[in-house]
């Protein structure tokens, strides 16, 4: 990316978004940077303590659905990268209307701002590989496949993804879509599966393993991931998908292990419970397109791993507050209570 240019980032106080403007920042002397975000309960304004203060970067308070202030704000820029998005699958079995608002109708708003204002270069819109449903490591899931979600925050991704492709071709709109596997790092929220089960092994407390622990995910750190978008934003061709996978392929209970031994913590903790319901068995992505843009992964899953536990050992003051907050307990105690008390122990 060359220097001087402008972006708007939305939902950058969430995990990957402000790993993201952290990357940016760092990488390129004279980029500026519009976060955009409404601070949702995953949206954590300690996620960019780094960047305030710098002259290249500027926080504005406010929902991707807000049209008024959205079209305000990219009349200011030259690209888009969208990371608003209410992102939890296990929070969408339980109350889906906000994964629609923010995830198909937030990326409207953004649609239509980019149809209205035609000096914007691209707008970069992230999805994920849950969109093509269940997908072997023998059969990747190719970005030319049929969309077969199974849950509803996964059918709300794959609603924003048909708006790009239809917005670019209806009115020629520069729009790329970027799906990628599983990303791990430092700042990801306590409810996902990562950081549960470091924080939970953390304070002695058991690792609520979904079913038989046998469900097969790929893991790509953050950083990788970061490198890929910056490479689509410069190289992407508008109307184009772009998997984003890292062939790490693990089952969630090597995964639970491999935490636990990290952290020099007894396997015994490991409980497995009632599944969610339907639970995809495995995601792969064919990432040939990424790599032909000259991305390559850099960081394998032990090292990925290793980072991302030590980072969340190292920094309880981000995290405690987090989960010592009654909504999150709240949370916690309707997802996980009744599931831990019938739960299998490890081994048994």
């Amino acid at each position: 990316m060359r220097n001087g240019l402008r972006l708007l980032v939305t939902g950058g106080c969430g995990f990957i978004g402000s790993n993201f403007i952290l990357y940016l920042l760092r990488t390129y002397h004279d980029v500026q940077v519009i976060n955009l975000d409404c601070l949702t309960y995953a949206g954590n304004p300690s996620n960019l303590l780094e960047a305030e203060g710098d002259p290249r970067y500027r926080f504005i308070l406010g929902d991707v659905r807000d049209s008024r202030l959205v079209n305000e704000l990219v009349a200011e820029v030259d690209y888009i990268v969208n990371f608003a998005a209410q992102t939890h699958v296990d929070r969408s079995l339980m109350d889906g209307a906000s994964f629609i608002a923010t995830n198909v109708h937030g990326v409207f708003v953004l649609l239509d701002a980019l149809r209205r204002h035609r000096h914007l270069r691209k707008l970069v819109h992230i999805s994920t590989d849950e969109v093509y449903g269940e997908s072997s490591w023998q059969h990747p899931a190719r970005e030319e496949d049929p969309l077969r979600p199974r849950n509803p925050y996964a059918a709300s991704k794959a609603g924003a993804d048909l708006l790009c492709l239809s917005f670019h071709a209806a009115h020629g709109l520069p729009v790329v879509i970027v799906r990628p596997v599983n990303i791990v790092g430092p700042r990801q929220h306590p409810e996902k599966v990562v950081p549960l089960f470091v924080t939970s092994a953390l304070q002695d407390l058991p690792l609520p393993l979904y079913g038989d622990g046998r469900q097969v995910r790929d893991w790509l750190y953050v950083e990788d991931f970061c490198r890929a978008l910056d490479l689509i934003l410069q190289q992407g061709e508008p109307g184009q998908v772009y998997n984003v996978g890292a062939d790490n392929p693990q089952e969630n209970l090597r995964l639970a292990e491999a935490i636990l031994d990290i952290l020099g913590k007894p396997r015994s903790l490991i409980r497995f419970v009632a599944d969610r319901p339907g639970h995809d068995r495995s995601y792969t992505l064919d990432s040939t397109k990424a790599r032909r843009l000259g991305w390559t992964r850099e960081v394998d899953f032990a090292s990925a791993l290793e980072r991302t536990v030590t980072w969340y050992r190292d920094n309880p003051w981000w995290w405690r507050p987090i989960i010592e907050d009654p909504v999150f307990r709240e949370y916690y105690r309707r997802q996980y209570e009744s599931r831990l008390l019938q739960g299998v122990p490890y081994g048994g």
